[in-house]
């Protein structure tokens, strides 16, 4: 496995500075935004798309480096029911697929989206229950008309250019849990898999490793990244949290740096059963947490996952 970092957490700066403040980590890969919610700030997409000398530029400046371009990340909602959002969204995937075959890069990371509860809607409808019936009616609805054609249709067209998408489990877009992102898989195409993020599941009450296993050999990407939550907000409140991610004494749970909401214990298992499941690719750490800087957490957390973390191909068993 190779330790590396998602650079949106160095948006405000150049990508040449950042690979200069990251130098003393001696990482080894990094994730670059190509645009919707994370931003492009360290791509110039269109630029690159059109120009063979910047590729070139800007795959001299990584390798120079020591690095490698782990994943372009381009997390939206493509099923959006803004029409005018989600044209944006899907062109910006569109690109970053393009892109990734160009610079040799063979993983796209995005969300899977949230469409409405119907062709009228103006908002995404995310279903978290099974009753009043409406609610599953909607569910129907979105997979059938929505969610199944659409990846289908772009599974096909990423799997055309050597590509992979990689989905972040995430509350909020019909793929948020092992049982959904499975499913779109057997829908819509292998080539379309998780960006296995942990700090997602802990709040949502599931176990990690178990999801690991579960998802095997369709996990195509590793983020490295760790959440709290709160035992007393949780047990008065539950873990639907709507309260802004600022308002950390209240809420449920908050986003931490690994290592500061479950132990070196978790992560030990974390890295051994991505091995047990033949893992062996980028652990790309991304910082979210409100209470550090983004050097603080990202340099805390290099420290701590160095001792966790599986680099080594395995030896060959002289006790069996």
């Amino acid at each position: 496995m190779k330790l590396g970092l998602f650079t949106a957490m160095f948006s405000d700066r150049p990508l040449k500075d950042v690979l200069e403040i990251i130098r003393p980590l001696k990482l080894q890969t990094i994730e670059l935004g190509a645009g919707n919610y994370p931003g492009s700030a360290h791509l110039d997409v269109a630029g690159l798309l059109t120009s063979k000398p910047k590729r070139d530029e800007l795959k001299a400046a990584v390798k120079g480096e020591g690095l490698a371009i782990s994943a372009l990340s381009c997390h939206g909602n493509c099923l959006h029911p803004n029409a005018a959002f989600a044209k944006k969204n899907i062109d910006a995937q569109t690109d970053a697929i393009k892109l990734a075959e160009q610079l040799g890069v063979d993983v796209v990371i995005d969300f899977s989206g949230c469409p409405g509860s119907d062709d009228k809607a103006a908002q995404p409808n995310w279903v978290t229950c099974a009753w009043p019936p409406d609610y599953l009616d909607v569910l129907q609805w979105q997979w059938e008309k929505k969610v199944i054609p659409y990846w289908t249709k772009q599974a096909k067209f990423a799997k055309d250019h050597g590509v992979k998408i990689a989905f972040e489990m995430h509350p909020g877009f019909v793929v948020y849990n092992t049982e959904t992102l499975l499913r779109l898989r057997k829908e819509c195409g292998a080539n379309l898999g998780a960006n296995f993020d942990p700090s997602h599941l802990f709040w949502q009450g599931m176990d990690p490793c178990e999801s690991v296993k579960a998802i095997g050999k369709g996990i195509f990407h590793v983020h490295a990244k760790d959440s709290r939550v709160d035992p007393v907000n949780a047990a008065l409140n539950g873990v639907l949290d709507t309260k802004h991610y600022g308002d950390e004494l209240h809420r449920s749970w908050i986003f931490r740096t690994c290592g500061y909401g479950h132990g070196l214990e978790f992560w030990n298992d974390f890295f051994s059963t991505l091995r047990l499941v033949g893992y062996d690719g980028a652990i790309s750490i991304e910082h979210e947490d409100s209470l550090m800087s983004s050097w603080e957490g990202l340099s805390k957390a290099v420290d701590f996952l160095r001792g966790a973390i599986i680099t080594q191909k395995r030896s060959a068993m002289t006790w069996a």
